[in-house]
């Protein structure tokens, strides 16, 4: 069960039967009724995956950037970046009650007794797509990843008709997905507004060229043409339909073939791409 207005794990817990959830609301909701106090949190409660996929004997989540410049129609892009968040603790289901074997928020992770702040329990998405393909093939990797895509557009498309739409306005969304032992992705949660701390160097690093793309796909400079499929490391996934893939991800994993403009962990020179797409839009308009 978790609360739907927290985060960093807070309220966060594990149970076995529902039972436990009615013991629970007794004790927490039905004492004497208090004027004074605030009205009780609204909870969701989720299905726990019991066959994490795990590294080491330790579980992870993974957390992914979506940019949404445009509701309607929907344009969605996709961050190469991204990173895998792991739990401090092996994993076990013997104990429900450890959140440093359950949960991997980092607020909840670096209060473990061996915490190590310079390696922040993370991996990069690069490093995690190297180390699945080299475990079960690019063939299984890519099939997982694509799934992952169809969870991205399925979820902005579940939302599409009630948002408000707004041409000045984008959100950047921070998704967390969690895989199975079949290499199954789950959505765990999507958050809005999501946090953009540094744990590490490496973080700080990637959040900073995070920010500084997405300033760059909304162009308030007004030097893009409208029709660009990549900007710095973002990739156009959706525009009002699916958007085909192009050279953009030659280089990811030495993958020969691609389908979909989806390159999540794939090669990642952003400042190269930004340099080559700038030449080229100067040299455009001298022409």
């Amino acid at each position: 069960m978790k609360p739907i207005a927290k985060s960093q794990g807070k309220g966060i817990f594990l149970f076995r039967k529902l039972k436990d959830i009615t013991d629970w609301k007794k004790g927490e909701y039905q004492r004497e009724p208090d004027p004074n106090k605030e009205a009780p949190e609204a909870y969701v409660v989720q299905r726990y995956i019991e066959n994490p996929y795990v590294v080491g004997g330790r579980k992870f989540d993974l957390r992914v950037y979506v940019l949404v410049t445009s509701y309607s129609p929907l344009k969605a892009w996709l961050y190469r970046g991204g990173f895998a968040r792991f739990s401090n603790t092996r994993f076990s289901l013997d104990a429900i009650d450890d959140t440093y074997v359950h949960l991997t928020n980092v607020a909840v992770q670096k209060t473990a007794p061996d915490y190590d702040p310079e390696k922040g329990n993370k991996w990069s998405m690069q490093q995690l797509r190297r180390y699945l393909t080299a475990k079960h093939g690019m063939e299984a990797v890519a099939k997982m990843f694509t799934q992952m895509d169809d969870i991205f557009i399925k979820t902005l498309q579940s939302v599409q008709k009630i948002m408000i739409n707004d041409k000045r306005c984008f959100e950047m969304y921070g998704y967390d997905i969690l895989l199975d032992t079949n290499l199954k992705p789950w959505l765990l949660e999507i958050n809005a507004s999501p946090s953009l701390t540094a744990s590490s160097k490496e973080d700080y690093e990637l959040k900073c060229g995070l920010l500084d793309d997405v300033l760059n796909v909304i162009d308030l400079e007004n030097r893009l043409t409208g029709k660009e499929k990549h900007v710095g490391a973002w990739d156009l996934i959706w525009d009002d339909g699916p958007v085909m893939g192009d050279e953009g991800g030659i280089d990811c994993m030495n993958a020969t073939t691609y389908t979909t403009n989806s390159f999540l962990g794939c090669h990642m020179d952003r400042k190269k791409q930004l340099r080559q797409l700038f030449k080229t839009l100067q040299a455009a308009k001298k022409t």
